[in-house]
């Protein structure tokens, strides 16, 4: 009779330790109230030492949390929806991933990356998507620009977007539509005055300078994020090292006749067999992008994204996480990649296939890697010079604006994990 109450004392005490301890699941599916602030708490609870897990496709991508009152909290004053759950029932979700059969994967996310934007420090007439969704979201970032990157300060980030950015110098090619815009004037002289003070001609030099340390960072095991013109510009500079692809308003003296036939594709890191748009009245640097060449427009512009193997094919999963594979499209001075200059190393994560039009891709620089999102802002079709600010508290479940925070995150997974 001892023995046996005991037994249920005992029993007892185990069950009310099981359900006791607990954990949060931060669900990322149609069910989530605010997807990007979501990764905010992610990236939070990562900083202050918090036991985060990445659950790879399931209920589209969902966090699990070790358990404490301060994590609730805060889900609850940023609107991020979740649900406390026993360790049973985490062990059961644990074992429905860990079946073979089921493409599900759990990552560990270990170290809050520091983050840095490469920006201008002057305000100029645009926005970024990922500066207003690192600060919607809650996380942290620096700005850092040319002088900073040329004083080797990016060996203390762990992560790089690149703004709205020509690395050609040839200041966006906006020299037709806005060269007696004050702000366009401020940018030129600017840009040369740093040129001159770190001991460049020209501004194209110190752009190239720029993006080879950039690339470097990337090949010592930085991860580098771009949108827009930050990404084909970014290229095609590094192409061009040592040949002269600005003319005379640009730089002062004529671009070299012979420019396309000297570039050098083993210097990029995404792109190959691009043309050069020689016409500096154009908005186009290349014929990477597909904006001017085109024929879809908002009605039936959607990108797919593809599915990975979660258990193999860990990389392109993590930055794939979505309630939605299928993500409406949006333009940008560069919109979107033709597929046929697009390197076969890359791995592509979305496309329009009909179109034959990439709009996400991931690939390896050495230790590194890189993402290249195409297009300028998620949430506004066609973005134009001077428009307002898109205001993120009206799209909290923005797919698009999802994949720049996959990006964001990825670094924060245990190092292992992070080669396919």
């Amino acid at each position: 009779m001892i023995y046996k109450k005991f037994l249920l004392t005992f029993l007892l005490v185990v069950l009310t330790i099981a359900l006791k301890a607990s954990s949060i699941l931060i669900f990322m599916d149609e069910d989530q109230k605010n997807h990007l602030k979501a990764y905010g708490i992610a990236y939070w609870s990562i900083k202050n030492q918090a036991e985060v897990s990445w659950l790879l496709n399931y209920r589209g991508g969902s966090f699990l949390i070790g358990y404490s009152k301060i994590v609730e909290d805060e889900c609850k004053t940023r609107g991020v929806s979740y649900q406390v759950l026993t360790d049973v029932k985490v062990t059961s979700i644990l074992n429905e991933i860990s079946d073979p059969q089921v493409n599900m994967e759990v990552v560990k996310l270990e170290k809050a990356p520091k983050m840095a934007v490469y920006s201008p420090k002057s305000k100029l007439p645009w926005d970024d998507a990922v500066t207003m969704v690192l600060t919607y979201a809650e996380i942290p970032y620096d700005v850092i620009y040319d002088d900073d990157v040329l004083k080797d300060k990016l060996a203390g980030y762990d992560w790089l977007h690149l703004h709205h950015e020509d690395f050609t110098g040839q200041y966006g090619r906006f020299w037709t539509a806005f060269r007696n815009a004050t702000w366009y004037r401020d940018d030129v002289k600017n840009q040369e005055t740093t040129a001159k003070k770190n001991g460049f001609t020209k501004v194209s030099q110190m752009k190239l300078a720029v993006a080879k340390r950039i690339k470097d960072f990337c090949s010592g095991g930085g991860f580098l994020f771009a949108m827009c013109s930050g990404t084909d510009s970014f290229d095609i500079a590094l192409s061009a090292d040592g040949v002269d692809i600005c003319e005379s308003m640009f730089d002062g003296d004529a671009a070299d006749p012979q420019a396309q036939s000297k570039l050098n594709f083993n210097n990029t890191v995404a792109f190959k067999d691009f043309k050069l748009d020689v016409n500096p009245s154009n908005y186009e640097f290349s014929d990477i992008d597909v904006t001017q060449t085109r024929i879809l427009n908002q009605s039936n512009d959607f990108f797919t994204l593809f599915d990975f193997s979660a258990k193999w094919d860990l990389v392109p999963t993590m930055l794939t996480q979505n309630h939605d594979k299928v993500i409406k499209g949006f333009m940008g001075q560069t919109t979107a990649f033709k597929k046929r200059l697009v390197k076969p190393s890359v791995t592509v994560l979305g496309e329009n296939k009909g179109a034959e039009e990439v709009r996400y891709l991931n690939g390896e620089i050495g230790k590194g890697r890189f993402t290249f999102y195409g297009g300028h802002d998620p949430e506004d079709y066609q973005h134009q010079v001077g428009d307002p600010t898109t205001d993120l508290n009206l799209h909290p479940n923005s797919p698009g604006y999802r994949l720049i925070l996959n990006n964001v995150l990825f670094p924060a997974a245990k190092k292992k994990h992070q080669k396919t």
